[in-house]
């Protein structure tokens, strides 16, 4: 399993890098392999504001479905469009190729709420 040390990562395997004064949001590749082959990935919240938590989309499995939780309150600015046609993305690169929303993030102190690799990796 890969896990980055320059990301910031949830309990529910979502994780959050920040680049300058924009974030990109995913699953981790212990998330995308616990799913299997992903299909499908449902974001219908751009423009939105989400609470830390909250649910901004799902990502659909061949056998299952799943919530997908904003790490911290943030603006969703865009979605991965490369996961209309290669939702696999997920699965071949979580943390490149595959993240899954552009976010402004508004209260960059809760980003010290979340876990880093080491406690990441502890609670699996």
């Amino acid at each position: 399993m890969n896990f980055p040390a320059n990301i910031k990562y949830t309990r529910e395997h979502e994780w959050i890098r920040l680049e300058g004064d924009v974030a990109y949001v995913g699953i981790t590749d212990y998330a995308q392999s616990e799913l299997g082959e992903i299909v499908f990935v449902d974001v219908d919240t751009v423009g939105e504001t989400i609470g830390q938590g909250e649910v901004f989309g799902s990502v659909e499995a061949v056998k299952t479905v799943s919530d997908l939780n904003m790490p911290v309150t943030a603006e969703v600015l865009e979605v991965n469009e490369a996961l209309n046609d290669h939702p696999e993305l997920v699965n071949s690169d979580p943390y490149g190729e595959g993240w899954m929303v552009k976010v402004q993030v508004k209260d960059e102190a809760e980003l010290s709420s979340l876990l880093d690799a080491d406690a990441y990796q502890a609670i699996l």
